[in-house]
């Protein structure tokens, strides 16, 4: 009888997957928590404000290039409004939308926090590979990206 792939270690394989990735997300965010006071979402959305074009983004653009609900979007930006990292503006061309919108004080908390934060990432993740298992992994992410990217375009 021919074993099922989930019983040839595919099953430990995903289990260690799932397990490593909660891990060093959990760091991450422990990390930027404790040196920065802001949790790794916050940083994730500086990050796509500071490389957006005038340093804003819709608010739903931003949730779904930081890959978080709508609500929790929601909840994390008020944080940084309240802690003068972030505005709101609303959409002139669309009343329902708002823009959010990174300030000066939110580009240097993203300054600051973004050497340690790429240290902390090159010690619990790429100091663990080779460069060729480096180029491994980009490869393979890239494939499963793009096969993700082409479901949910057929999807829609």
């Amino acid at each position: 009888m021919t074993q099922q792939p989930w019983e040839r270690g595919r099953r430990a394989l995903w289990q260690l997957y799932q397990s490593a990735s909660r891990q060093l997300g959990d760091r991450l965010d422990q990390e930027l928590q404790q040196h920065h006071d802001l949790t790794l979402v916050d940083y994730e959305i500086l990050s796509e404000l500071v490389r957006a074009a005038d340093r804003r983004l819709r608010m739903s653009d931003l949730a779904s290039q930081v890959l978080v609900s709508r609500s929790r979007l929601t909840y994390r930006i008020d944080r940084l409004v309240d802690v003068g990292f972030v505005t709101r503006e609303e959409c002139e061309d669309d009343r329902r939308g708002m823009w959010a919108i990174i300030t000066d004080r939110g580009r240097a908390a993203h300054g600051r926090a973004r050497d340690a934060h790429e240290a902390a990432i090159d010690s619990l993740l790429f100091d663990q590979m080779s460069a060729s298992e480096t180029e491994t992994f980009r490869r393979i992410l890239g494939r499963i990206s793009t096969k993700l990217s082409q479901d949910s375009d057929r999807d829609r």
